[in-house]
């Protein structure tokens, strides 16, 4: 089964559009088609973005988003990179896919080092369709 890690505005765009690539991504992991990678900063990441204000996503929407993901996931333990980042939480999820030989999946990827295992959601599906 293919792995990936969500980044949390992967997660914000498949609650905000319900027909979207996100949302497909999303759907994917409760179909058992992907297997998604997370550590607990990945998580509290997640609800701490999840439940800002400005979102105004139901809490039971929340809630069955990051429950799909631990129940339908695997919890690994990540090796910290030494690389720099621009924005520090973006390290979380790129050592959870490198631990886990993930792809990292990003609206993002100007955030992250030029990588291979690096996609948009786009780019994500367009590799599973091949």
């Amino acid at each position: 089964m293919i792995k990936v890690v969500l980044d949390t505005n992967v997660l914000v765009s498949a609650l905000w559009t319900a027909n979207g690539n996100p949302k497909r991504i999303l759907d994917m992991v409760g179909k058992n088609e992907i297997k998604p990678c997370y550590d607990y900063r990945l998580i509290a990441e997640y609800e701490h973005v999840l439940n800002r204000p400005k979102f105004k996503f139901p809490i039971r929407d929340i809630s069955g988003v990051i429950a799909r993901i631990k129940a339908k996931g695997m919890a690994v333990t990540a090796t910290e990179s030494t690389i720099s980042f621009v924005d520090e939480t973006d390290r979380a999820f790129y050592d959870v896919a490198v631990s886990c030989g993930a792809y990292l999946v990003t609206g993002n990827k100007k955030h992250y080092p030029n990588e291979q295992f690096i996609l948009s959601p786009v780019e994500f599906l367009e590799l599973l369709e091949k």
